[in-house]
């Protein structure tokens, strides 16, 4: 592991990895287009994010918990978040499939790999900013 300049850096380098798997498989699928019996792909990566921040922020989060008030011994507990720390692979549903049972709808894919690839410029464009936020503060401790 490399020097941390903020715990931020750190959801942003798991969102860019997730966004990188997501690419993968968004290809994957429009790669498959012809495959007899294909089924289309994706990944819910959004709770491994959750989980991750969760690992980053713990002690900060810690502190914060707000537990939910059980005024008698029969009432539910409180839901607690998704707790897997991987991304979760599934077949897209919605989509009808083809008569050879293929359900990659090129459209949709397309349409996918845009909003992958803006997400990902987005993330990098907030690491590359802390990434100069911090070097100004060097170089500011440099001069005095």
């Amino acid at each position: 592991m490399g020097f941390i300049t903020s715990k931020s850096n750190q959801l942003l380098e798991a969102g860019l990895n997730a966004r990188a798997m997501r690419q993968d498989l968004i290809s994957s699928n429009i790669a498959n287009i012809d495959t007899p019996f294909y089924k289309a792909r994706d990944v819910d990566f959004e709770s491994a994010l959750i989980e991750k921040k969760k690992e980053i922020y713990a002690q900060e989060s810690a502190s914060l918990k707000l537990e939910m008030a059980q005024t008698n011994a029969s009432h539910l507990n409180g839901i607690t978040d998704f707790d897997d720390k991987k991304a979760t692979l599934y077949l897209r549903d919605g989509h009808m499939a083809r008569n050879d049972g293929n359900t990659v709808d090129l459209d949709v894919e397309t349409s996918e790999l845009g909003k992958n690839a803006m997400m990902f410029d987005a993330l990098s464009s907030g690491l590359r900013k802390n990434g100069l936020i911090f070097k100004s503060v060097l170089e500011a401790s440099e001069k005095l």
